[in-house]
């Protein structure tokens, strides 16, 4: 079996069958020696099967227009051995299902007409036995069809995997660059908080040991919070919620030393805009609290007409900074549910971000 995929890899599925299908080339050697006929007619026999089978096996391995090359050949065996043998029936027969190769069913039945044609117009003009053409013509037909019929099947299958492989390919890429953009937003928020808190405590370690110390208990709960959160991004679980993040953003906001005020007035969300407006706030707070310099922070959510509005001002020192990977994620996350983020850095920093109810 495998020797027989190596063999013939075009019909590797097929296993032993074209070694089936060669056996029709036997007809040829054989029907000189089932009537009386001379030993230069059977020697042509033996000769034509074999030219055949190296020319079957050589069909097997090409592709497309270079298939009519074979189609080509057997049928100039066919034309040559029909006045004498009537086992030609098999050349014109391997002709026609070789056509199916060639190209769409289409362009193989205008070249199946051509081969009939063919067939019908030499049995006419040397008046060849109706015994003869009565047998190859529909045999041929039928058979050529059948093929041609197949091949399409089979080009069509190949189009359906080579599809499957890309829409996997597609989907191993989207999965690693959600996980790329879920680890930047935990690693990002998390380590900016771990951050902050160990400079706490480095300065409060003099002056109020006990506070100090509990800070230090505080990053040790986050750094396990932290990876247990890229355990959960990993699987897919992005985000707690919009209140848990509302909850962390105004604890590391304040631990930053920054005010914060909010305005929440939460319209039911499903799960999927929940987690992105979430993913959200934790960027834009982590933003705040590495680049703004800000005093006050003011987050505010609300429903705008059809969409939920998050919007995240800061009074920092603004600017148009060209846009990071954070942002850039966040933006994908939200264009893909058909949303929009806007940022303007005229007056501080506001940061609005609307995803469809």
């Amino acid at each position: 079996m495998v020797k027989a995929m190596k063999l013939f890899p075009k019909y590797a599925e097929q296993g032993w069958t074209p070694y089936l299908w060669s056996a029709w080339l036997l007809w040829v050697p054989v029907y000189p020696f089932l009537t009386d006929t001379s030993l230069t007619i059977k020697t042509f026999g033996l000769l034509g099967i074999l030219i055949g089978a190296p020319l079957s096996w050589w069909g097997y391995t090409l592709r497309g227009r270079q298939v009519l090359w074979v189609v080509g050949a057997f049928t100039a065996l066919g034309l040559v051995y029909a006045p004498f043998n009537g086992g030609a029936c098999s050349f014109f027969i391997f002709a026609g299902c070789f056509i199916g190769d060639v190209d769409e069913p289409p362009v193989g039945f205008r070249y199946l007409g051509a081969l009939l044609a063919v067939i019908g117009l030499q049995s006419w003009l040397l008046s060849l036995s109706p015994y003869y053409w009565g047998f190859t013509l529909p045999a041929t037909a039928v058979m050529s069809a059948a093929m041609i019929h197949w091949a399409q099947r089979h080009r069509l299958a190949e189009k359906l995997r080579q599809s499957r492989e890309e829409v996997e390919h597609l989907a191993k890429i989207a999965e690693r660059e959600r996980i790329a953009r879920d680890l930047h937003d935990l690693l990002g928020h998390t380590l900016s908080v771990i951050v902050l808190k160990s400079e706490l405590a480095s300065r409060l370690t003099e002056t109020d040991a006990a506070r100090a110390a509990a800070e230090i208990r505080d990053v040790e709960r986050i750094s396990r919070e932290a990876l247990a959160q890229v355990r959960a991004a990993v699987r897919g679980y992005r985000s707690a919620g919009f209140d848990s993040e509302l909850q962390q953003a105004m604890g590391t906001l304040e631990t930053a030393g920054i005010r914060v005020e909010t305005a929440i007035e939460r319209p039911p969300l499903p799960a999927a805009q929940e987690g992105v407006v979430a993913l959200a706030l934790r960027e834009a707070v982590t933003n705040v609290v590495r680049h703004s310099r800000a005093k006050t922070c003011r987050v505010s959510l609300r429903q705008n007409g059809p969409y939920c509005e998050l919007e995240v001002a800061d009074d920092g020192r603004g600017g148009s900074l060209p846009e990071g990977s954070g942002l850039s994620g966040m933006r994908e996350r939200v264009e893909l549910l058909g949303g929009a983020l806007e940022r303007d850095g005229s007056h501080g920093t506001v940061l609005r971000v609307r995803v469809p109810v």
